[in-house]
């Protein structure tokens, strides 16, 4: 879970950068739309982190 959501998160920051013209070069630059996409994507892998960090593991007793 945490690793899916470490890709989210950086996935979700390039779509930001791109939506916001920090990263020349493609279709997404300066669109909007992407910007938006990328913060719904970049708050969900931080859910996912947490949320996987926060989970005990199998392997584990909590005693």
């Amino acid at each position: 879970m945490v690793t899916v959501g470490v890709i989210a998160l950086i996935l979700g920051g390039v779509w930001v950068g791109q939506g916001t013209n920090l990263i020349p070069g493609s279709f997404m630059t300066g669109n909007r739309m992407w910007l938006l996409i990328g913060l719904i994507v970049a708050i969900v892998g931080i859910i996912l982190i947490v949320l996987g960090l926060r989970r005990p593991g199998r392997g584990r007793t909590t005693r």
